[in-house]
């Protein structure tokens, strides 16, 4: 069979002006576009089971399983550029225009689609503003009742080579004065809905980048530093616990490939920075820079190496300047136990401000590193054949990181809780069953809000007692305030997340989006 028909939600998405912009300054603006879709688009579109179709230079062609997930992806993709735009000027703004459409398509035998459904889809991102979203009626059918934004009827529209008119509805995202006026309500919960996507999507950021001490459960091995401190390790490897230890790991130093040996500073400098970010890792053992670098111009086998710092994963890279001007990295992880390699990524990127460059490199690699060994350590304890506390946590983890749908939520819940049965100091599974409990409530999965609310900020409020300077537990606690009605609290917490870490940039979204809440119920 080389083809089939079926109904399918279609995004379509594109940016605005993108000629002028690529003519004003193209290096620029398609690195700032490649950044846009591995740190926004792509993981946008994965948390919301989208499937990217194609990708047309500057724009996107996605087909989702319901148009409440596409709208709900469209959405968050136009927040998070009110997030990234904000302080640029008109010429630097990149803003994307979406159509989303709810129709009858043919799936070709590689995937591509055709038919009505794409062609509307792309005449409807077309029509829209930028940083707006244009439904047609068949969509907005769909999600209407679940939507408090600002919604403008444009009528039935002739659309360019649609034969019938379409009646097609907009909304503008990140427009105040256009919010509905909600005088009775806690919350809209069109942009609590919003806020609750911004924490999935950062999840991987903001969980595990914080530092939050805890007192290992009884099955970790003790390690010879805090857990969420970068390890110096002097003893000689045969006095070591032949056990790796969970979330162990080491930043080899980056091989500089560059016919340069003046360059090695740029390749030592994101080893160290590197090494800075994913000791931040929550639970994490990471072996310190001055052990790391004993091994620079070594050739030495992974699993040698991880028998001798006494960790599961070693992260091997290069890094090479061209004749071009063009900067690339590689990286890739190894399991140090087999030597299998777990996971590679690469960076080809125009050359600029090298300092500018290295923050990227770092933050990215970090971010998807850290969700990498989440995944690889629940994994593992999925094979276990008797989890103890800290594998049920992670299975849990691996069930929350499937996405916000309310079976893996509560999944993840009640691996949380078998955690905690079996070690009640397990602070790392109670943050789990309040996270769990914040999004429950935020999403309006559950007709007990209030009660679910107030347990999350009963047990954030527990761990802030142990932790006071923690971050991370200011920013889920400043998530539950805002559902509460306590704008002002919600945001004093977030004000001192950012304080105790000015790199939680993922705290900015809330306090925007909650300033938007406090206007619209004026």
């Amino acid at each position: 069979m080389t083809e089939r028909r079926k109904l399918a939600a279609i995004l379509a998405a594109d940016v605005a002006g993108y000629g002028k912009l690529a003519g004003t300054d193209e290096e620029r603006t398609l690195a700032r576009l490649r950044a846009l879709r591995s740190d926004l688009f792509d993981p946008t579109i994965a948390l919301h089971h989208g499937r990217v179709v194609k990708r047309t230079g500057d724009g996107v062609l996605v087909e989702f399983r319901s148009v409440v997930d596409a709208v709900r992806c469209a959405i968050e993709v136009q927040n998070g550029m009110v997030e990234r735009n904000a302080g640029l000027t008109p010429e630097r703004r990149i803003d994307f225009r979406i159509g989303v459409h709810l129709g009858d398509v043919v799936e070709e035998s590689d995937g591509d689609l055709m038919g009505d459904g794409v062609n509307i889809a792309s005449r409807l991102e077309g029509i829209a503003q930028a940083g707006a979203i244009c439904l047609s009626e068949d969509a907005y059918r769909q999600v209407k009742s679940r939507l408090d934004l600002a919604v403008t009827d444009l009528g039935a529209t002739q659309l360019k080579n649609i034969a019938e008119p379409v009646r097609v509805y907009s909304l503008e995202i990140g427009t105040p004065a256009k919010l509905i006026k909600q005088k009775h309500k806690l919350l809209v919960p069109g942009l609590v809905a919003c806020l609750a996507l911004i924490v999935v999507v950062a999840f991987g950021a903001t969980w595990y980048f914080a530092s939050v001490s805890k007192s290992p459960s009884p099955s970790v091995p003790q390690a010879t530093a805090p857990l969420s401190a970068t390890a110096e390790l002097t003893k000689p490897a045969k006095a070591r616990d032949p056990t790796a230890r969970r979330l162990s790991i080491v930043v080899l130093p980056f091989i500089n490939l560059s016919k340069d040996a003046g360059e090695d500073y740029f390749a030592d400098g994101i080893t160290e920075n590197l090494t800075t970010d994913l000791s931040r890792l929550r639970g994490s053992f990471v072996i310190a820079r001055s052990t790391a670098f004993t091994f620079k111009g070594r050739s030495v086998d992974a699993r040698e190496i991880g028998r001798e710092l006494g960790v599961r994963y070693v992260l091997e890279s290069s890094v090479q300047r061209d004749p071009d001007r063009r900067l690339r990295v590689n990286v890739q992880l190894i399991d140090a136990e087999n030597g299998n390699h777990l996971w590679a990524e690469r960076f080809d990127k125009p050359l600029a401000d090298l300092f500018d460059m290295q923050d990227e490199i770092v933050a990215r690699l970090a971010n998807t590193l850290g969700t990498q060994l989440i995944a690889f350590e629940a994994n593992r304890a999925f094979r276990t054949a008797s989890p103890d506390s800290m594998d049920l946590y992670f299975q849990g983890m691996g069930f929350f990181f499937k996405g916000a749908a309310r079976e893996n939520l509560m999944q993840a819940r009640g691996h949380f809780e078998r955690a905690l049965v079996l070690d009640g100091g397990n602070v790392d599974a109670e943050f789990g069953i309040a996270a769990v409990d914040t999004l429950l409530a935020a999403y309006y999965m559950t007709n007990n809000r209030s009660e679910y609310l107030a347990q999350a900020e009963t047990h954030f409020a527990k761990l802030l007692l142990l932790e006071p300077n923690s971050a991370l537990l200011h920013y889920w606690m400043g998530l539950v305030k805002t559902q509460v009605n306590q704008a002002a609290q919600g945001v004093a917490e977030l004000d001192r997340a950012l304080a105790l870490d000015p790199n939680l940039a993922t705290a900015h979204s809330p306090i925007f989006l909650t300033a938007l809440i406090r206007d619209s119920m004026r």
